[in-house]
């Protein structure tokens, strides 16, 4: 069974449920995370990544 990692509780997952794009959360602390991968299981944190059109800040940049 796979293990939040922020707060190592294990995660409830019913692995033959279980599909690419589902968002799962943890019990204990409330991170979601979503899977990425089902053979074998991957998971990623919601909100890492950008849209292909969105641009990070560089950091001496601010918001308008």
């Amino acid at each position: 069974m796979p293990s939040c990692p922020e707060c190592e509780n294990d995660l409830t997952i019913e692995m033959d449920e279980v599909e690419e794009g589902d968002v799962v959360t943890c019990d204990e602390c409330g991170s979601e995370y979503e899977v990425v991968g089902v053979d074998p299981l991957e998971l990623a944190p919601v909100g890492m990544e950008l849209d292909e059109d969105d641009e990070p800040l560089e950091e001496d940049e601010e918001e308008e």
